[in-house]
């Protein structure tokens, strides 16, 4: 029995890993979950878990949970301190991270440095500071596992059991990318799209922020350099491949010519249960691959003046220090003034551009850095948008 701590439980990554937990309730206990405003949801995960302990992001939140469920023996608990205590708790096998964005940091780490098995969905853990992490990964000899459809499948494909081996043997890492709802669209037409097209990804189902930041390939981007730090490669070493129908997942081309792909519907289902069951499998009843009836796969190279994000993360990771923290601060300010419908689609881009270039880059010692990078930057992202810099 794994007792599974779940940060972000009401996202669409929490609801696939609630599912697997109640697929397979003789393996997997929910023992504490946390969540930011979503007090309805939560509610009932605890009706139907009944976890010991729960986070939510606010004193209110905590406090409407906790009058809807008075029958039931859970800690109701808020804040981000409360969030790293329950993702290092002793009696906490494996920690899920699932919190969007920047606020999914500190929570993520504590589980490392407390030796937990992390999966890890929150890519801004790695891409704001990526080289903190993976030296407390090797510090604590903790299993850290990506459960992004993409970086899991690489793992899938890579050689597991020799050190060194991706340095001898790997030629290039192929990662996919659907390209997004506006990958046919003219740069005229993408001047007009709204919130509402920029959500509606044509495969994954996804939040807002992470939706938006496929459709600009932000997304793609950010996992760039996730992989960077993951499989200790650079961005020359990886191919972006726009892969529209999002059946392979993501590929490795060996030196000796060979290409593996990792190959199945979309469903998140599939690499969260390979993260909290590797080296097993189980079963996620996601409907088996019927390769008659996809009949034909696409491939094609992304367009890097359409979608200058993508450009933007290799940058920052060559400029390396604090760079890939300002970029992602940046991005999510920009992200949420699009959702709000304050500035265009294509501002985005434009918002990041400036940011990148006009913020000073220091060297991420600890975590203090990347958090004044971070402040810095959303900072400088909010006065360019205020003042139409960008324009």
């Amino acid at each position: 029995m794994q007792n599974i701590c779940l940060l972000g439980a009401t996202g669409s990554i929490g609801s696939s890993t609630l599912d697997l937990i109640s697929q397979h309730p003789d393996r997997f206990r929910l023992i504490s979950a946390a969540a930011n405003e979503s007090v309805e949801r939560m509610v009932e995960i605890c009706h139907e878990f009944q976890p010991e302990r729960i986070v939510m992001g606010s004193e209110k939140a905590r406090d409407a949970v906790a009058q809807a469920c008075p029958n039931l023996s859970i800690q109701f608990d808020y804040d981000t301190t409360a969030m790293t205590e329950i993702a290092s708790e002793s009696n906490v096998d494996q920690v899920v991270a699932a919190i969007v964005g920047f606020a999914g940091l500190t929570s993520t780490l504590a589980a490392i440095r407390a030796g937990k098995r992390v999966l890890l969905a929150n890519k801004e853990s790695l891409v704001t500071a990526g080289k903190l992490f993976m030296d407390e990964v090797a510090k604590h000899d903790v299993t850290l596992m990506p459960i992004d459809s993409e970086h899991n499948a690489i793992y899938q494909c890579l050689p597991q059991n020799e050190s060194g081996a991706i340095k001898r043997s790997v030629d290039k890492i192929l990662l996919t990318a659907s390209g997004g709802p506006f990958r046919s669209f003219s740069n005229e037409q993408m001047l007009s799209v709204t919130p509402e097209q920029a959500c509606k990804h044509p495969n994954w189902s996804m939040g807002r922020k992470i939706s938006v930041d496929s459709a600009s390939m932000m997304n793609k981007g950010l996992e760039l350099i996730e992989a960077c730090w993951l499989f200790d490669v650079e961005p020359d070493d990886i191919e972006v491949v726009i892969h529209p129908q999002s059946i392979i997942h993501s590929m490795v081309s060996y030196d000796d010519g060979s290409v593996i792909a990792q190959m199945g519907n979309p469903d998140m289902k599939v690499p969260i249960a390979y993260g909290m069951t590797w080296p097993e499998r189980i079963t996620t009843q996601v409907e088996p691959l019927d390769l008659f009836e996809i009949a034909q796969l696409d491939f094609s190279k992304p367009d890097l003046e359409k979608f200058p994000n993508l450009r933007l993360a290799a940058d920052a990771w060559y400029i390396g220090g604090t760079a890939m923290a300002s970029l992602n601060a940046a991005n999510e300010v920009a992200v949420d003034a699009f959702l709000n419908k304050r500035i265009g689609f294509l501002d985005i881009a434009k918002i990041n551009t400036e940011v990148l270039e006009q913020t000073a880059v220091f060297p991420v010692t600890d975590l203090e850095a990347v958090f004044g990078a971070d402040k810095t930057a959303r900072q400088k992202a909010n006065d360019v948008i205020n003042s139409k810099a960008f324009l």
